[in-house]
């Protein structure tokens, strides 16, 4: 998640998932808040939050799962492809992700699905309510925390836009998009105008540890420097310990350029420059 300071009402949380956890809004690629940063992510990964031992098999910071199970997952809201969620103040600061063509991934065809509390809140904290998600992305219990959380990026100042990524007709992941250059994780790092930054949580445990999360990561942050000419760089803050999750980053492209004392963990700062996409 984003970096959302000290997880109040903004919540500073991980990036339980690849990437969240604390700082920024989940500085979770489980994001920002602290989320961040990953859940990735994916979701390494889940946040923007927390420093918590993981399995190694979980791609956890983003909390990374990969071919969906059932139990975890569900078919695209119906009706979804033919009319997108209304774009918020957040669409407005990120280009409008609701927009986004569906992209063809080396997994399969892939699209971003703006959240909506009301259709998506249930789905979402049964995932946040996995032991191996909630070491990160801190975002367990009670259905409201999990509606706290999404309604304070829709709610907030648009810098920040919760996710369900959809692959071939199926939600299996959770993401966060987040304007890094102005999120409290700027505070943090040498931030630059229109970075951006990820975390990505995949929802069921038989899609973690296959390498789902790093081929999604990789395209979605491919998708993003497609649709932001002005942003040069992709960033993430997943947990320092978590290293399902930095292998994940370091798979899709990212390269480890820093150490950061965030609320509540010490991350990795990882980028995906646009000048080195194609090599790296």
């Amino acid at each position: 998640m984003p970096v959302h300071d000290a997880r109040t009402g903004a919540e500073a949380a991980s990036e339980a998932g690849l990437g969240a956890s604390t700082a920024s809004s989940p500085t979770t690629v489980s994001a920002a808040p602290a989320a961040s940063p990953t859940t990735v992510s994916a979701a390494p990964a889940a946040s923007p939050a927390g420093g918590h031992e993981v399995p190694a098999e979980s791609d956890c910071e983003t909390t990374l799962s990969m071919r969906p199970v059932r139990e975890f997952t569900a078919p695209a809201p119906e009706g979804a492809d033919a009319a997108p969620a209304p774009p918020g103040p957040a669409d407005d600061l990120l280009g409008r992700i609701g927009d986004w063509d569906p992209l063809l991934t080396p997994v399969g065809t892939f699209r971003l699905l703006p959240v909506r509390p009301e259709r998506d809140t249930a789905l979402l904290a049964r995932w946040m309510n996995d032991p191996a998600v909630a070491a990160f992305w801190e975002l367990d219990g009670p259905e409201e925390v999990t509606g706290r959380h999404l309604r304070a990026q829709l709610e907030g100042e648009g810098h920040s836009v919760p996710c369900l990524g959809v692959l071939d007709g199926t939600v299996m992941s959770y993401w966060e998009l987040y304007r890094a250059d102005l999120d409290p994780l700027a505070r943090h790092y040498p931030a630059r105008p229109h970075d951006t930054g990820v975390h990505l949580l995949l929802g069921a445990v038989a899609d973690r540890g296959r390498g789902l999360g790093s081929a999604l990561l990789r395209s979605v942050t491919d998708l993003v420097l497609d649709h932001r000419p002005a942003c040069a760089r992709v960033v993430a803050e997943p947990d320092l310990r978590n290293t399902a999750s930095l292998t994940a980053f370091l798979s899709a492209g990212f390269r480890f350029s820093a150490e950061l004392s965030l609320p509540g963990k010490r991350a990795a700062l990882m980028i995906r420059d646009r000048s080195l996409r194609h090599l790296m």
